[in-house]
């Protein structure tokens, strides 16, 4: 008995130092930054210089003597993107790496509804948790200053404060599901020509006012987890490289204790990645290890080179083991959380999620004589156009995906339409890009045509005499030139000789619409004789059945512009003057001489008769809404608290609807320019035939601010200002006088 009783408590005391040796770092019931240092107390310089540089593609390596595991990113905002081969942009071959397309995040700020957002984050997020993707290189949230950039359809438009608040709910979505959300492209990543090496000079009032709000609602609002430097530079440094951006500001004044992963191949130099703020390093040097050193990843900038200096003193540790620490926590919030959800991939629930935001994003620019829904005596429609009949979930860059399936417009009509006794015929119309292939992702279309331009016209007017009504589905596309990263557009009018093929079209059937997909706004010669108009933007893998629930009326527009659709290129602020400095750059530098004049704030100042098309936050309805008398909380506001706005919405139409109530601040007297107006506010509201609802808007201190920059502080002059309530930037009817009672200031980093 005795011998059994020593044996038993000599495995309890060997059981015992087990477990009093058990790493820190591996138990989840201890606090993350407690786990982080043990691990980090860990490892080795050379693990330490291990995890912050790729080994692959698209992933880095843990610690495998800790059990530490790799991280692995995927592109895109949009979906998950396809696995490539390890060294290589080509597809892996994979057969499980079908996604859902979501809708482009130009259709997802045309909602104006943080709801979607939250929605779309949540959705996207368990695709690539189910795919065992640790971080998602998205959302993006770059402002659109000029409608020639290629990428701007990843972007959430023009406005900073809209862009802020739909990018929250979006990276909290993502990150409930243990995928980090990595915000781009931090900053300034405004063109795509000459993007890797372009030098761009703003001011620092316009750089805290227009250009990093999105960033910082990411970061402080969102809690985002990682965030990606761009490509350019930024007053002579690259974004990975730049100190103000990534040490003074990102890690300064809000205090993000995330990862800085670089833009893939965007950083350019050892001593400035690894003293300027960088955290990991990806892209360099990976073109199929066919150039470069033959050990390309471990000559990164932030692998073998920076190690060397590491040991020879020359550069401090403490950076190093601030990069490995927060490489660490992404780690243990991501793979080690084993309390984080399974995921799921191409569900039902993710699918209708693509299908309510992409319904919801559409807007309704323009419908005359009420031309749509489509009304019940039309037994006849005729479809025009290539992007009817064109997978546009491919291409486009980073973000072109292998969609599990992608219900094309002229399918998603032609079901709905059978479901209502009405006849749907097709016609090509124009002939445009036929190429179906990105990266090895192909379509498998066909989309040849022989005839003529000449022909193609003649046979859709002729189509066009024998319908009761018209839809024409065109607009950009996907390509080098259009809508696709690594390229501006150089055009701002419609491609492939469609706005000849729209006027012929409406001449020979007067009800004609419209639709176009884009990510961009573009020129309308024909606007004034088509009576109406969708914008429909790249929807991903339910549009046509999107596109089908708006144009038969199933679904009630209720989508509003996140930017401005002007005239001509030239009635935006950084084309007015045709200056190659403003856009696209000399020399290398691009200067942003707007300053704060971005979008509408150039547009609505310059007006004189009209050189907008339709405004920013513009959008139409299938009913009608009143606005009642707005009423504030007071007449007075000392900057504490909020500030509250109580606006009655009514449904004055026969059928169910949403509008969005928009509140825009107005400073009448200032020490600095300011603005003629900016949104500060808005919220939407679904309402039933006849229902009125009192929607209340929320302002506080920040409503009335601007960048001080000799300061370095946001300040509020007392004094009068107005708040502008309406449904557009150029519909705002009601006015709100308000008296700023005292003087504010307070640092960025208040937040």
């Amino acid at each position: 008995m005795k011998k059994f009783l020593f044996v038993l408590s000599t495995l309890v005391c060997a059981l015992g130092a087990m477990m009093a040796e058990t790493p820190v770092y591996l138990d989840d019931s201890k606090p993350v930054e407690e786990r982080v240092e043990d691990a980090l107390s860990r490892m080795t310089t050379a693990e330490k210089i291990a995890v912050i540089h790729a080994q692959s593609k698209f992933s880095s390596p843990g610690v495998p003597r800790l059990g530490i595991p790799e991280v692995w990113c995927t592109d895109g905002p949009h979906g998950i993107r396809p696995d490539v081969l390890w060294d290589k942009w080509k597809q892996a071959g994979a057969t499980n790496d079908s996604c859902v397309a979501f809708p482009a995040l130009t259709c997802l700020a045309a909602t104006w509804n943080p709801d979607m957002a939250l929605l779309y984050g949540q959705s996207i997020g368990e695709e690539a948790r189910y795919r065992n993707k640790n971080v998602l290189l998205g959302p993006g949230v770059n402002i659109y200053r000029t409608p020639l950039n290629g990428r701007n359809f990843e972007y959430m438009g023009e406005d900073p404060f809209l862009t802020s608040v739909m990018v929250a709910p979006y990276v909290r979505g993502v990150q409930k599901n243990g995928v980090a959300a990595c915000v781009k492209h931090y900053a300034l990543n405004n063109q795509e020509v000459y993007r890797d090496h372009v030098n761009v000079l703003v001011d620092d009032r316009t750089l805290h006012e227009i250009y990093l709000p999105g960033f910082k609602s990411a970061v402080t609002e969102g809690g985002a987890w990682a965030i990606m430097p761009a490509y350019n530079k930024y007053n002579g440094d690259h974004a990975c490289e730049n100190a103000p951006l990534l040490l003074d500001i990102l890690k300064g004044d809000w205090a993000f204790d995330g990862v800085a992963i670089s833009d893939w191949g965007a950083a350019h130099n050892t001593e400035k990645v690894a003293t300027n703020g960088l955290d990991m390093e990806f892209g360099t040097w990976t073109n199929g290890l066919n150039w470069g050193a033959s050990n390309a990843y471990d000559n990164y900038y932030l692998a073998k080179p920076y190690e060397k200096l590491i040991n020879e003193g020359k550069l401090p540790m403490k950076d190093l083991d601030d990069k490995a620490r927060r490489v660490l926590r992404l780690i243990f919030r991501t793979e080690m959380n084993r309390n984080r959800p399974y995921g799921s991939l191409n569900s039902d629930e993710h699918y209708a999620a693509a299908r309510r935001i992409g319904g919801e994003g559409i807007v309704l620019l323009k419908n005359d004589k009420n031309l749509l829904p489509v009304a019940p005596g039309v037994r006849k429609i005729l479809v025009v156009g290539e992007n009817a009949i064109k997978m546009l979930t491919v291409g486009g860059g980073s973000s072109s995906l292998k969609v599990q399936r992608e219900t094309l417009p002229l399918d998603g009509l032609r079901a709905k339409a059978a479901d209502k006794g009405v006849e749907i015929v097709y016609e090509r119309g124009y002939v445009g890009d036929i190429n179906g292939e990105y990266t090895g992702v192909t379509t498998g279309q066909d989309l040849k045509d022989s005839r003529s331009a000449d022909q193609l016209i003649a046979d859709a007017v002729k189509a066009a005499k024998e319908a009761d009504m018209v839809i024409f589905i065109g607009g950009l596309n996907k390509s080098k030139h259009q809508d696709a990263e690594g390229s501006d557009r150089t055009d701002f009018a419609l491609p492939y000789g469609q706005d000849k093929v729209i006027e012929a079209l409406v001449h020979a059937n007067p009800n004609t619409a419209v639709v176009t997909l884009t990510g961009n706004a573009y020129a309308m010669p024909w606007l004034d004789k088509v009576p109406a108009v969708v914008q429909g933007w790249y929807i991903g893998s339910e549009a046509g059945n999107a596109i089908a629930d708006v144009i038969f009326g199933d679904v009630n527009p209720s989508g509003k512009l996140p930017m401005t659709f002007a005239k001509k290129l030239t009635d935006y602020a950084p084309h007015a003057r045709g200056d190659s400095l403003v856009y696209p750059g000399v020399n290398g530098d691009v200067r942003y001489n707007e300053g704060l004049d971005v979008g509408y704030r150039y547009t609505d100042k310059a007006r004189k008769g009209g050189n907008v098309n339709f405004a920013f936050g513009h959008g139409l309805s299938y009913t009608t809404f009143r606005l009642g008398a707005p009423v504030a909380s007071a007449k007075e506001y000392d900057g504490e608290g909020t500030f509250t706005i109580t606006v009655p919405v009514t449904n004055t139409g026969d059928r169910a609807g949403a509008e969005v109530v928009q509140a825009y601040v107005r400073d009448l007297k200032s020490s600095v320019y300011r603005p003629l107006k900016e949104l500060k506010a808005f919220r939407k509201v679904h309402l039933a035939p006849g229902e009125t609802k009192d929607v209340i808007l929320q302002l506080d201190k920040r409503a009335f601010a601007f960048y001080d920059p000799a300061t370095k502080l946001w300040t509020v002059e007392p004094g009068k200002f107005e708040i502008l309530i309406g449904t557009s930037s150029a519909n705002l009817p009601a006015k709100l006088p308000l008296h700023l009672t005292r003087p504010l200031t307070w640092p960025d980093s208040a937040h």
